[in-house]
Formats: structure tokens, C-alpha cells, sequence
């Protein structure tokens, strides 16, 4: 298999359809490669194959590029129109086939790649990547990293695509108390419990538990989240350690975001509901296995 090299950085010319089957082919070092999806579409991912066994596949990045935007351009995940309960699931980004960014951009800006909703998956790996990092460093960069072993993907379709059709982040769509996602439990490749509870605000840590990811949640409103990185709720709170919203908050737009309300009590401050600074300016990648 020849191997050529792009800015420095590893690419294969034999177009597999996932990380995992690179791996299988002898592929060792992480780095950049282009894969194809199952009608012949060629992208450039990242590939982790040095991670509890290898072979994961990045397939999208959240990044909040204006926590005081609150729903405007560039709020990929969550709503680029506003504040409206006239668009209760936003841009849809979570359960849709638009594809957005690059992958060298992906700590710099929202990433969405057709593996996203092409590849058949197993399990999910997340980082959490400082602001701006370039990709041979991500893994240094990284604040958190954790991934899953429980095969649970398959038991929605193979994808996040397909988990979040059977779930789906809009408003009005489900009860916080008893209408959440999958929680699934993670094993941590940087960071524990207590790092990850400590990334959240100090209210929030009498209502997550950590050592989970979980997916589309509610608060108390009813408006809906699509992920808790690395903690499960157990109360309704969710705006303030959940991500990529549905379109519309009832209690206040201020919720409204890629980031929902983590900067609720002042920016990075890291006080009541508000998130720590490194947790807010950093990128959260999303793998695939």
C-alpha cells in the first residue's frame, strides 16, 4: 500500500472506508489520511491509531467560536438562526447530512466529515483539544480523553446519524426525568472522575455523575441537548454541562449555543453553573470505532 506525504503528515492512497480497516492493513501512525464512503466520496480525516488498540476514526468537532453569539452564525451544532421555537431543532446538524469545515481546522472551528453518518461503528472516542491546536499536537493539547467499550452503536444504527434520528435534539420532543439518551460508560485514556467533575460548575456537580457519556437530554424546560461529555445527569440543569442544542431555550436565549449556558454565571469563571476556562475553550472531537 503506498503511502505518500501531505505537509508532513501520513496519507494512505488506498482509499479505505474507516481508520479500523487501516489499521487492519498495517497502518500504525496517527495522523491524517483520506478515506471513502460507501458511494465513492473521498474525504481527509484523523486518524488515531495508537489509542487503546487503534483504528479510530475522527468524524466531527464541536467548537464555540462565540459564547455571547448565542445561536448565530457559525453555531453549527446547535441553531445559526437565533433563539426561535419556530426552528425547534435548529440546524439539525446532529441528525442530518450536511457536512461542514476541515479536519486541520477542526480545534479552530465546527468539523463534520460523511463519515459522520456513513461509517458502521461500534463505539465512540472524545477529546477534548485546546483552542487552535494544530493536529500533530492534539494529543498533548488535550484536556480529556476517554472513549467507550460497550459496542453500544450498534444498537442504534451503527452512528451518532442514526442514534440521534431515534432521539432527536428539538424542543418539545421529551421530558428531562425520563426521556434521555444512551448513558454509556467510558474508560478514561487522560483524566478521571474527579478531573472530569472538575471541568463543570460547582452547582452542577450535585447533579452529574462522572465516568459517562451521555446522549440527547432535556432540561427543565423541555429544550433539548445532544451530549453530556464524560459525566450522566441525574438532575435537569442539563444547559450547563451539556452540548449542541436544539433550536430553541424557553428560559432564555443566553442557553442558546454550541456551548449552551456554560459561561451562565460570567466567562470561564468557573463559579455556580459556569464551566472552567480550559473546558470552554477547548474543541470536543468526536470519534468513531
Amino acid at each position: 500500500m503506498g503511502i505518500a506525504k501531505i505537509k508532513g503528515i501520513s496519507t494512505t492512497k488506498s482509499f479505505a472506508r474507516s481508520c479500523k480497516e487501516l489499521k487492519k492493513k498495517g497502518v500504525k501512525e496517527d495522523g491524517l489520511y483520506y478515506l471513502s464512503t460507501a458511494n465513492g466520496v473521498l474525504y481527509q480525516t484523523f486518524c488515531d491509531m495508537t489509542t487503546a488498540g487503534g483504528g479510530w476514526t475522527l468524524v466531527a468537532s464541536v467548537h464555540e467560536n462565540n459564547i455571547y453569539g448565542k445561536c448565530t452564525i457559525g453555531d453549527r451544532w446547535s441553531s445559526q438562526h437565533g433563539n426561535s421555537a419556530y426552528m425547534p431543532e435548529g440546524d439539525r446538524s446532529w441528525s442530518n447530512r450536511v457536512i461542514f469545515g476541515t479536519v486541520e481546522a477542526a480545534t479552530s472551528d465546527d468539523y463534520k466529515n460523511p463519515g459522520y453518518y456513513d461509517l458502521k461503528a461500534q463505539d465512540v472516542s472524545v477529546w477534548h483539544v485546546h483552542n487552535d491546536a494544530e493536529v500533530e499536537h492534539w494529543k498533548m493539547a488535550s484536556i480529556l480523553r476517554y472513549h467507550t467499550q460497550t459496542n453500544f452503536l450498534h444498537l442504534y444504527g451503527g452512528n451518532l446519524y442514526y442514534l440521534f434520528k431515534q432521539h432527536p435534539v428539538k424542543y418539545l420532543a421529551g421530558d428531562c426525568n425520563k426521556d434521555r439518551g444512551p448513558s454509556v460508560p467510558i474508560v478514561y485514556d487522560l483524566g478521571n472522575e474527579e478531573t472530569t467533575t472538575n471541568l463543570y460548575g460547582p452547582y452542577s456537580k450535585a447533579q452529574i455523575v462522572p465516568g459517562f457519556v451521555t446522549f440527547r437530554v432535556f432540561n427543565n424546560e423541555k429544550s433539548a441537548m445532544a451530549m453530556c461529555s464524560g459525566v450522566k445527569p441525574t438532575g435537569c440543569d442539563t444547559e450547563a454541562y451539556c452540548i449542541g442544542g436544539g433550536g430553541y431555550f424557553a428560559e432564555s436565549s443566553y442557553q442558546c449555543g454550541d456551548f449552551t449556558a456554560f459561561a451562565w454565571n460570567g466567562y470561564g469563571t468557573h463559579a455556580q453553573w459556569s464551566v472552567a476556562r480550559e473546558l470552554i475553550e477547548s474543541a470536543v472531537l468526536i470519534f468513531y470505532r
